[in-house]
């Protein structure tokens, strides 16, 4: 059970956008200093992790939500409203500097990912955030090897992999469901890919 949770921390949703920042400054060339790269991490890693996380303290404070893992569909409404504002402004950001305006798509994708999910709250079924940040991560590099004509086949097994032990471990902690862990892992991959076809 600890090692479950320990899986679920380490590769949690506001934790994964900085880490695919950091992969894409590793891996892409571009035009930007050292410290600008590291403004643009730190930008990311307020905005998807220290503010989600403090939101998430202030509305349990205010007994909005029962807990941090935001179990029911009904607690999840708010936070995911909130992030979906927050990746959009974030990615509008992002794409404002020439050189990165395709690591923009990151955050497009994890607007519409959300978008999605949001709408899915609707049919009364909750999805895993978990795996769609994953899914969209995988995505994410697909676009990003068919871009560069780069090879990032390594990244994307990995990224797979992690995907799997995460769904096993969200479903060891009954956290999701079989379906619920499937549905955000689908949304994920796909909306990177879709939005680079149409955008």
């Amino acid at each position: 059970m600890r090692f479950h949770k320990i899986i679920s921390t380490i590769l949690h949703p506001i934790v994964v956008p900085t880490i695919g920042v950091m992969l894409y400054f590793l891996l892409i060339s571009n035009n930007l200093m050292s410290n600008q790269k590291l403004m643009i991490l730190s930008l990311v890693f307020v905005v998807t992790y220290l503010i989600p996380l403090l939101f998430l303290i202030v509305l349990k404070k205010v007994k909005i939500i029962k807990s941090y893992q935001t179990e029911s569909i009904k607690e999840r409404k708010i936070p995911v409203a909130v992030m979906i504002v927050i990746f959009y402004l974030l990615g509008n950001t992002i794409n404002s500097i020439v050189f990165l305006r395709d690591l923009s798509l990151l955050f497009y994708a994890t607007t519409l990912g959300l978008i999605l999910i949001y709408l899915l709250f609707f049919f009364k079924i909750k999805t895993s955030i978990h795996l769609l940040s994953l899914g969209i991560s995988a995505g994410f590099f697909m676009i990003l090897s068919y871009n560069y004509s780069q090879s990032f086949l390594w990244i994307i097994i990995i990224i797979l992999m992690l995907s799997g032990v995460l769904a096993s471990a969200r479903l060891h902690l009954k956290a999701h469901t079989s379906k619920e862990v499937y549905i955000g892992f689908f949304i994920g991959i796909t909306t990177p890919i879709l939005l680079n076809l149409f955008l």
